[in-house]
């Protein structure tokens, strides 16, 4: 094994606890708090953008729907398209890191999710939106895995504390401040709904010359070559149960044959999969790290936040616009308690890590708060008042931001340093499996939810066309208090829904054994490995 600066400015070697002594081979410098900061920034602004264009459509998609004529179903594949290609190529992106220019692979991601962005603003129709969505997942999904693996090269898991629990607001942040943006965006007549695409490139670009500038990370090379045959079977097969996830329910019934096709097309593609990872000299994922009992604890919690994180908030935007006839601006704001409870409770559990190198009390106690707050909004109607749900929100949003990135650092801290990219993109592959999969399965139960409710009050002829997103401005008084209604009960078993999802993430992070935290980066983790220092 050979390791090449791609700098030389790398930084000085800084000392290391006195505990863990650095081994014969350990050659990498540690880079300095301020060359940390530095390229952090670039990182957090790349984080920022991609994942915001995950939820920036959420308040824009009523409009968006509503003029290009598209249904329910369109509704949710807008969302889906983009985390199912997100999802899909995640595992690809952590082999990469493994072997590869770290900063040039996170700079080839944030590439591809401009060439999206430009091409999603520009759209004239659905289907060129769907495809311009699928670009934009690919770019997100390299970003969100190389992100976290990058940090875990810089910082040892004994800081990574305070700085993920920063990265950690950051993504919740910006999955729950999109829809605000794309709300102003949408209200601004000079603007409109295109933009929720297209702002993402200046900053895009901004945060790519930012690490040009900033990240300085030795290049380690290793004589392999990449699964692509188990790549290929991975993305074939979680696409595969994805698209079933989204359709079933609503285009063909749960219990019919394209259930069957769907569902054993794609459990035959992920364990022809596994048959070829375990064949593999160099497997996409190791099928080793899941011996381990913390990767595959964090893995199945991970899973389960990302179904009902997302299945259960992505619809908000659709309840606060129909149910509550507030305009997008406005809903927007009203996503301000839960962005504020992320933000806050991420930034002090990981100061709190940090300082007393203990971890595990906020997995339990984040993962029993979301889903105390799933059951709180499992309560709301199209009456309910805005201070219980701003309370609500504030629950859940605090649950959330103790949880997620800390399993990602409970992974990270208890795998050898060769393997952190790969065990940093398995929490995250699985987190956005279980996002992409709410996000579908959940927005096929609310359009079957909403056919069903629409035809028991206004009859069965009244749910033609796909149940269509209702253009509130057109319906007359009455009609308006039921549609509002009828939406208001299908978002609240939405998030009945979602909260056993949750409690079985408190089950998980219970199973979990807490391991004290590493004081040495993952490069210098490495060097002691390939020295025989264990």
């Amino acid at each position: 094994m050979t390791v090449h600066s791609e700098l030389s400015s790398a930084g000085t070697p800084a000392a290391i606890a006195a505990d863990e002594p650095p081994g014969p081979a350990e050659t990498t410098a540690r880079m300095s708090h301020r060359e940390v900061i530095q390229a952090l920034s670039g990182l957090m602004l790349g984080i920022f953008v991609t994942i915001l264009a995950s939820t920036i459509v959420s308040n824009a998609l009523p409009r968006i729907v509503a003029d290009l004529g598209g249904t329910q179903s369109v509704y949710t594949w807008v969302i889906t398209t983009e985390l199912l290609a997100m999802t899909a190529t995640v595992p690809l992106w952590g082999k990469l890191a493994d072997l590869y220019s770290k900063k040039l692979l996170i700079q080839l991601s944030l590439g591809l999710f401009v060439v999206g962005s430009l091409i999603a603003g520009l759209a004239p129709d659905v289907t060129l939106l769907l495809v311009s969505r699928v670009a934009q997942g690919v770019g997100a999904g390299g970003m969100g895995a190389l992100a976290m693996i990058v940090m875990a090269a810089m910082i040892p898991p004994r800081e990574l504390g305070r700085y993920s629990g920063v990265f950690g607001g950051v993504f919740g942040v910006a999955t729950i401040a999109g829809p605000l943006i794309g709300g102003v965006l949408v209200d601004t007549s000079w603007l409109g709904w295109r933009w929720c695409f297209l702002i993402g490139v200046p900053f895009s670009l901004a945060a790519i010359a930012l690490l040009q500038r900033t990240l300085h990370l030795p290049v380690v090379r290793r004589p392999v070559t990449i699964d692509w045959p188990g790549a290929l079977l991975i993305m074939a097969g979680v696409c595969a149960l994805l698209v079933w996830s989204s359709l079933a329910g609503h285009h063909f019934a749960w219990g019919s044959w394209q259930t069957v096709a769907f569902v054993g097309g794609g459990l035959l593609l992920l364990a022809l999969a596994v048959w070829t990872e375990s064949r593999a000299v160099d497997p996409i994922v190791p099928l080793g790290l899941f011996r381990n009992r913390t990767v595959t604890l964090a893995v199945l919690a991970s899973t389960l936040v990302g179904v009902a994180m997302f299945g259960g908030t992505v619809f908000l935007s659709q309840y606060f616009q129909v149910a509550l006839g507030k305009s997008p601006t406005v809903a927007g704001l009203m996503s301000l308690p839960m962005i504020f409870g992320v933000l806050v409770s991420s930034t002090v559990a990981g100061q709190l890590i940090t300082r007393f190198g203990r971890w595990k009390a906020y997995l339990v106690v984040g993962s029993i708060v979301m889903t105390g707050g799933f059951l709180l909004l499992s309560t709301i109607d199209a009456r309910t008042g805005m201070l219980p749900l701003a309370a609500y929100m504030l629950v859940l949003g605090i649950g959330v931001g103790m949880l997620m990135q800390n399993l990602v650092l409970a992974a990270q801290n208890d795998v050898p340093a060769a393997e952190l990219g790969a065990a940093t993109s398995a929490v995250t592959f699985f987190r956005s499996m279980g996002g992409a999969i709410g996000v579908s399965a959940l927005g096929a139960v609310l359009a079957a939810r909403v056919t069903a409710l629409s035809a028991d009050h206004f009859g069965p002829t009244a749910t033609g066309g796909g149940a269509k997103v209702p253009d509130l401005e057109t319906l007359p008084a009455p009609v308006l208090a039921v549609v509002r209604d009828i939406y208001g009960t299908a978002t609240a078993d939405l998030f009945l829904v979602s909260a056993p999802i949750a409690f079985l993430a408190v089950l998980a992070v219970l199973l979990i054994r807490e391991k004290p935290l590493s004081t040495l980066t993952g490069d210098e983790r490495l060097a002691r490995e390939a020295s025989g220092h264990n």
